[in-house]
């Protein structure tokens, strides 16, 4: 059964009753106020409100054949589409555990028969009124997490952009690692993640670390700006004096970092991560790296990571002064430096996925010289230039 008052501009209310002379009364009630809708079953009112409009608010009666109130309105709360809106129970009970599980099923009141209607048209408006200010609230709400985390995401581009450019700034002082930047940035990320659940790593690396660690690995060697070319670019081995210039680009590149940001008044994790990497990516586990010969823990997770990327790539890779290593042969000197050049957590993980560094290595050539000697082992052979 049906019966309608309608105005579109008004709220809309549903009225469950299994009594005509209640669903009468009531619509009689708020006609005029409000768009008004009745059904006569639980069933009707799980239909009418699953394939219409929502309505603002329901007055639902509990005593009920087939279904009763307290099940429609557990069903319509359990419903991501229905929960929020406010429910009123109609009953002529007056007892106490009635009324509480009502409430404990999310009722927003409770109102006893036989229905005074004067009574009954002020609860409705207190409650209609309280339901507009709550959907204004969260329609506020929801703009402002849009408008936020969209904020973020430029934030987010405008970090990255500044990040790619300061690399490509130091990448084009080496002419010979065209892609060392993406992957050393790949291999970094590599080992973060299959080390994420060891204990000795998990309080550090969340998803949310890993991500900084990605973005802010790029500026590892941004301090080689500021290398001199006839020592960057040297094709024999470095002169001791040589390598105490070329010892000092980890300082030159943390520098560098500090500088950005106290000229663009920032204190962002991504970049505290980068100064992290560029100063102590030479480090060792010994304690016989450089700049500060720092030794097993006291050297940055993020710049134990980076050692062990930078090395593979430095070691697969062509540079001026060495042509590119086989993979099988990179592996070999790795392990060799587990526990003396690096941590051996970090190196047991890289050998679980070296198939991954290979194949980064082979996607993301510096040039189409370099794929031979990175497969030169006796068992494998180079396949097609297009792979």
């Amino acid at each position: 059964m049906r019966m309608k008052a309608s105005n579109c501009n008004n709220p809309f209310i549903l009225l469950v009753d299994d009594s005509f002379e209640s669903l009468t009364l009531f619509a009689e009630a708020f006609i005029g106020s409000y768009e008004v809708r009745c059904v006569s079953s639980g069933k009707e009112a799980l239909d009418e409100v699953f394939s219409s409009n929502l309505p603002d608010l329901i007055l639902l009666d509990i005593s009920m054949p087939e279904m009763d109130g307290y099940e429609v309105c557990m069903k319509l709360k359990q419903s991501t589409v229905t929960k929020d809106v406010p429910i009123v129970f109609l009953t002529a009970s007056s007892s106490f555990e009635d009324v509480k599980r009502g409430f404990e099923l999310g009722a927003v009141d409770y109102i006893q028969k036989p229905v005074n209607p004067q009574i009954l048209l002020a609860r409705v408006a207190n409650h209609l009124e309280s339901k507009a200010h709550t959907d204004f609230l969260r329609s506020r709400t929801n703009e402002l997490e849009t408008a936020l985390s969209k904020s973020q995401q430029e934030i987010q581009a405008a970090q990255n952009i500044a990040i790619r450019s300061l690399a490509s700034l130091a990448e084009t002082r080496d002419i010979e690692t065209g892609s060392h930047i993406l992957r050393t940035q790949l291999y970094v990320k590599y080992i973060a993640l299959q080390l994420q659940e060891h204990p000795r790593f998990s309080s550090i690396l969340s998803d949310k670390y890993i991500d900084t660690l990605y973005r802010s690995a790029p500026l590892h060697d941004i301090g080689k700006v500021g290398i001199p070319d006839h020592i960057l670019f040297k094709p024999g081995r470095l002169t001791p004096d040589e390598f105490e210039i070329m010892k000092k680009h980890p300082i030159l590149g943390r520098d560098a970092i500090e500088n950005a940001e106290k000229s663009l008044g920032l204190n962002a994790e991504f970049l505290s991560v980068a100064k992290e990497i560029a100063y102590g990516h030479h480090e060792k586990w010994d304690g016989s790296g450089y700049p500060q010969q720092l030794s097993k823990d006291e050297i940055p997770v993020s710049a134990r990571l980076m050692a062990l990327a930078d090395v593979y790539d430095a070691l697969t890779s062509k540079r001026v002064y060495k042509q590119p290593m086989p993979h099988e042969q990179a592996v070999e000197i790795i392990l060799k430096g587990r526990g003396t050049h690096f941590d051996p957590d970090v190196v047991d993980a890289f050998y679980s996925i070296q198939v991954l560094f290979m194949k980064t290595a082979l996607r993301y050539l510096d040039s189409d010289h370099d794929l031979d000697s990175i497969l030169a082992r006796k068992n494998l052979h180079s396949p097609a230039k297009n792979c």
